[in-house]
C-alpha cells in the first residue's frame, strides 16, 4: 500500500462497514494489518461499542495469526476509565488501532473528550493506522450519525448527529449501508451540513484514506458517495418533523473496489477499472 505515516504524515484512516470478512481471504484484516506493520505490528483492538467486554477476542487471535508483534484489548469501561493515566503507555507504541462494532453513542459518550480519545489521535499523528468497523467506523468521522431510520427518502429528524473524533474531516461516515438501507439518512445528515461529504459503506466493504485525502476501495460490496457541496435547494429548514426533504443538486457516486473520490477535490475516479490497452 501507498499509505505510510512516516514523514510527519498522521498514518491511514480505514472505515470499514460491518460484518467484514473473517473466515475466508479476510483482505480487509489483512489490508489494516499490513498498514499496521505486519510483523512488527503492535495492535490496541477497542471494543467499548460494544457491550460484551469479549468483544475483541476474535479480532485479537485473528491479528495474531496474522503475526503481529502483540494485540492489546482496551476494554474502557466508563469516562472515568477513559481518563486513567495507564492509557499513556497502553497507546505508547502502537502502529494500529482497531475500534470494533456496536453502539456508537457508547463509542462518543464514553471517550469522546477523554484521555483515550487524545491517545488515539496522538498515535495517528505518529503515522499510526486508526480503522474502526460499523460503529467504529461512524466515529471517525467529524459529525456523526448517532441513530436514525431507515429508507430510501431523507426525512426531517430522520437522522440524530453528535460530534465524531473528526480523523476524517467534512465527512459523514454510514454503515451496514445497503443492508440496512440507510441512503435516507445520509442524506438527512447532509441536509443538516451541506459541506459534508457522505460516505455510505456495505459490508464487507472498506476504504482507505491517506495523508492525499483520496479514498480507495476495498472489498465485496460498494461505497456510496454524495456529495452535497453543489446542491442548489434543500426544504430542510421548513420541513415538519417526519416529512420528506427536497434537496437538488446532490451529486452521488457507486464505487467498488478500484475506484477512487478525493475528498478534497470532490473527484471520483474508475481509472484502475478501464481495460489496459495491449
Amino acid at each position: 500500500m501507498r499509505y505510510n505515516g512516516a514523514d510527519g504524515h498522521p498514518g491511514p484512516v480505514m472505515a470499514i462497514g460491518g460484518a467484514e470478512d473473517k473466515f475466508r481471504e479476510r483482505a480487509i484484516l489483512s489490508t489494516f494489518m499490513a498498514l499496521s506493520g505486519m510483523a512488527d505490528a503492535r495492535i490496541v483492538i477497542i471494543p467499548t461499542a460494544s457491550s460484551i467486554e469479549t468483544a475483541g477476542e476474535r479480532y485479537k487471535a485473528i491479528f495474531l495469526e496474522f503475526g503481529a508483534r502483540s494485540a492489546h484489548i482496551a476494554f474502557v469501561h466508563d469516562r472515568a476509565h477513559a481518563n486513567e493515566p495507564e492509557w499513556n503507555s497502553v497507546f505508547a507504541n502502537t502502529t494500529g488501532i482497531f475500534i470494533t462494532g456496536g453502539n456508537q453513542l457508547r463509542l462518543s459518550t464514553r471517550l469522546g473528550g477523554t484521555l483515550v480519545e487524545q491517545e488515539i489521535k496522538r498515535a495517528w499523528s505518529g503515522g499510526a493506522t486508526v480503522a474502526g468497523t460499523s460503529a467504529g467506523a461512524s466515529i471517525l468521522s467529524s459529525h456523526m450519525v448517532a441513530f436514525g431510520a431507515s429508507g430510501p427518502t431523507p426525512r426531517q429528524r430522520m437522522a440524530q448527529m453528535v460530534g465524531g473524533f473528526g480523523l476524517v474531516d467534512q465527512a459523514v461516515i454510514d454503515q451496514h449501508f445497503r443492508q440496512r438501507d440507510r441512503l435516507g439518512r445520509l442524506i438527512t445528515a447532509l441536509a443538516y451540513n451541506p459541506f459534508a461529504v457522505g460516505i455510505g459503506l456495505d459490508e464487507d466493504t472498506a476504504v482507505f484514506i491517506g495523508p492525499d485525502e483520496t479514498l480507495d476501495v476495498e472489498g465485496s460490496g460498494g461505497v456510496t458517495v454524495v456529495d452535497a457541496s453543489e446542491v442548489s435547494f434543500s426544504s430542510m429548514d421548513s420541513a415538519s418533523e417526519g416529512q420528506p426533504i427536497c434537496m437538488l443538486g446532490l451529486k452521488v457516486h457507486i464505487l467498488v473496489a478500484g475506484a477512487t473520490f478525493n475528498l478534497h477535490t470532490r473527484v471520483a475516479s474508475a481509472t484502475n477499472l478501464l481495460p489496459t490497452k495491449q
